[in-house]
């Protein structure tokens, strides 16, 4: 059971994580991961992240107009992040914090510098139904390994064309498929325990408060700066992982 300082912490973060997904519409696992990354090991912080980013997603998926076309049009990339998922638990609940930790500050890193430096990409139609399965299990594999679902799932939902409306439920449909993936993961491999769980749900509220004021402040901010000062931390935060992974503390 974690103690009341690590509880308030817990709930500062998901204040934190769901006020930049309120922003932006992703962001929550990203920054939960990162900052709980710190202080424990991955699979705890995976575990804690389960049941917030799941409700957050589901609404998020639910609140847009193109249901079951996005559905149609992502189900085997939606099922093969199952699989993937599936092969790629194992780093994550090794029993080892070392490997995880730098895999999730290698992710962190990788995600900021190709959303800074990365030019927009646009995939033709004609490819999609290949690449949808690989890019699939490369989220899958990346999601067991290290708790977070935005590589490559994002920068490639990004370049399906999708409008602004379709992309944000499209996000949320991954994020909410990629959680579910991970749950199940965590608990076949006997790493989701009831304490847990408990804390999970109760960073629900601070996630879904966070939420609230992000969608309520989300047209007061500017989105070039927000996004350069979010991905500037997120690259600083998986560096510092990386590094202690390295060094071995």
């Amino acid at each position: 059971m974690l103690s009341i300082e690590s509880l308030a912490f817990v709930a500062v973060v998901f204040t934190v994580a769901g006020w930049v997904k309120g922003v932006t519409g992703m962001g929550l696992p990203t920054v939960a991961m990162g900052a709980l990354g710190l202080v424990m090991a991955p699979v705890q912080a995976a575990a804690l992240l389960l049941i917030p980013s799941l409700l957050t997603n589901i609404w998020q998926f639910l609140a847009g107009p193109a249901r079951g076309v996005i559905i149609r049009r992502l189900l085997t990339m939606m099922i093969c992040v199952c699989i993937g998922t599936a092969f790629g638990i194992g780093l994550l609940t090794s029993g080892s914090s070392r490997w995880p930790s730098m895999a999730l500050g290698g992710v962190l890193a990788a995600y900021a510098l190709l959303a800074l430096f990365l030019p927009r990409l646009a995939v033709p139609a004609r490819f999609e139904r290949r690449l949808s399965p690989v890019m699939g299990v490369i989220t899958g594999v990346v999601t067991g390994a290290t708790g977070v679902f935005v590589v490559p799932a994002v920068p490639y939902l990004s370049a399906l064309g999708f409008s602004k409306d379709e992309l944000v439920q499209a996000l949320g449909l991954s994020f909410t498929v990629s959680t579910v993936a991970l749950g199940v993961a965590l608990a076949t491999a006997g790493s989701f325990h009831p304490s847990a769980l408990l804390t999970s749900v109760g960073a629900v509220v601070p996630a879904l408060l966070g939420m609230y004021v992000g969608q309520r402040t989300r047209d007061r901010i500017s989105p070039t700066r927000f996004r350069l000062w979010f991905f500037s931390a997120m690259l600083v935060v998986g560096m510092y992982m990386l590094v202690r992974g390295m060094l071995g503390r």
